[in-house]
């Protein structure tokens, strides 16, 4: 059975890199940790892997809620630990009172380093606290060089796992069927909107899927894609459930309130 043809072609680099992975950890008997993954990248991870009695494998973000997780693939024989994920929570606090911090403004100041995304984990910004976990390779780069965020000044420290913010964040959860599950459909879905209003979102680049801008109206979404419409929050197909009687897809999504 052909692997790809039950994944988009942009995902087949992805693929590819989880198969070297594998091959890699059968062949040379070495763990594999892998960058931060989305849950899109996750869900592919976790395809692709499956129940192989050859090797033992997990996925840790710091916590157990977190959205965006490392992978750890190791022969079967391997125990895997929380360390073995090279996890660092960082800690840094900011003055309420003269200046607001916002998500986009202390991720902007880590990309502004030249740090990749996907060597971060998932950031909480709340009542003057920052807490971001990211790569260990990259956390004494961080402690030297990132002293300012947004003219604040700010340290950043490491701290336990076990100290990580709640996000506080609500999903809503709604089951109902749709026609296709075209991007515009599911937008017009979600967002309560007409699909042309949602076709012209997409078109102008306002609409991004596992952090991607897509401006295709027509582009399939699959299952634990995540979606975000500027000006209007972010969603996920959470789950597909198959065609009813009536071809119809029934899925089940949520939208962050």
């Amino acid at each position: 059975m052909d692997i790809y043809q039950h994944f988009r072609k942009e995902e087949h680099a992805f693929i590819d890199q989880v198969l070297s992975w594998r091959d890699n950890v059968q062949q040379n008997y070495q763990v594999k940790v892998s960058d931060f993954l989305n849950p899109r990248e996750q869900k592919i991870f976790t395809s692709i892997i499956g129940k192989n009695e050859d090797y033992t494998w997990g996925l840790f973000g710091g916590g157990a809620d977190t959205e965006r997780r490392r992978a750890v693939l190791a022969p079967f024989y391997e125990e895997i630990s929380i360390d073995d994920y090279g996890i660092t929570l960082l800690e840094a606090r900011y003055p309420t009172k003269f200046i607001t911090l916002e998500h986009r403004d202390v991720l902007g100041a880590f990309l502004s380093m030249g740090i990749k995304r996907k060597k971060l984990g998932d950031l909480v910004v709340q009542n003057g606290i920052i807490h971001i976990i990211v790569s260990s390779e990259i956390d004494t780069y961080v402690k030297l060089n990132l002293k300012e965020i947004k003219k604040s000044k700010v340290t950043f420290e490491d701290v336990p796992l076990k100290n990580l913010l709640s996000e506080n964040e609500t999903w809503e959860s709604q089951a109902t069927t749709v026609t296709s599950l075209r991007l515009d459909v599911i937008i017009k879905e979600i967002y309560n909107i007409s699909r042309q209003s949602a076709a012209t979102y997409i078109q102008k680049g306002l609409v991004k899927v596992n952090f991607k801008i897509v401006e295709n109206p027509a582009f399939q979404l699959e299952e634990s894609d995540l979606i975000s419409l500027r000006g209007k929050g972010r969603s996920k197909l959470k789950e597909i459930q198959g065609l009813s009687k009536k071809e119809k897809w029934k899925i089940t999504t949520e939208k962050l309130k």
